[in-house]
């Protein structure tokens, strides 16, 4: 299958295939027959109390997951907002077109999808970011992957200590919303730190929206 049909195909007869009742959206994060989808919701982590919840002052992180350059845009966005530093994770080895082709069960994104101890088994070129320690606050990107976060992210949020840091993670999809995909990574931290579900940015992308959302949670400067 060419990379026309994947992405073509990502949000139509493969949106039936589900796990915990969310829809499957296309791996990359591209938006199905390229219309606006409406986005999801902002909510809260169990972690944090309400939408505002932030920490005054200290440098933010943006680091984040990009299989085609969605989710790189959006995290580029919020970096520029924030006047963040930005960090992207680098799979080792690096997923390829027919890795990331979950029409073909032989794939490596289906392979890691039907059997979890592989995901286990990914590493990162990079995992822990220079200077972790100096930042308060942390936004995590990632498409979504069969109704969760793509586990690239996985690795990183396992070899990073994150207490003390206020953590927001942000998402791109064809259709799906964030769902739960914030909160089981919050699981993955062990509890530490607290963490903030975002948005799911659907369809086509706008700067404008991503910086309206960026501005409404006054996280401070």
């Amino acid at each position: 299958m060419n990379r026309r049909e994947f992405l073509r195909i990502g949000g139509m007869s493969m949106m039936a295939m589900v796990l915990g009742g969310c829809g499957l959206s296309s791996l990359t994060g591209e938006s199905s027959g390229g219309q606006a989808g409406s986005s999801a919701a902002a909510g809260t982590a169990s972690s944090s109390s309400s939408g505002t919840a932030g920490v005054a002052g200290g440098k933010t992180l943006v680091v984040y997951y990009s299989a085609t350059g969605r989710t790189e845009r959006v995290a580029e966005v919020i970096a520029r907002e924030r006047g963040a530093d930005i960090m992207k994770l680098v799979p080792s080895p690096d997923y390829t077109e027919a890795d990331l082709d979950y029409n073909d069960t032989s794939s490596r994104v289906s392979r890691e999808h039907d059997d979890a101890s592989l995901r286990e088994k990914i590493r990162l070129q990079k995992a822990v970011p220079d200077n972790w320690a100096s930042y308060d606050t942390v936004f995590i990107g990632y498409p979504i992957w069969w109704g969760i976060a793509a586990w690239p992210v996985d690795a990183f949020v396992k070899a990073n200590d994150f207490t003390g840091k206020h953590v927001v993670t942000f998402a791109t999809a064809a259709s799906s919303p964030l769902g739960n995909s914030g909160k089981l990574l919050a699981e993955m931290a062990g509890g530490k730190g607290s963490w903030q579900d975002g948005m799911c940015f659907t369809g086509s992308l706008s700067d404008a929206k991503v910086t309206d959302w960026v501005k409404s949670l006054k996280l401070g400067n």
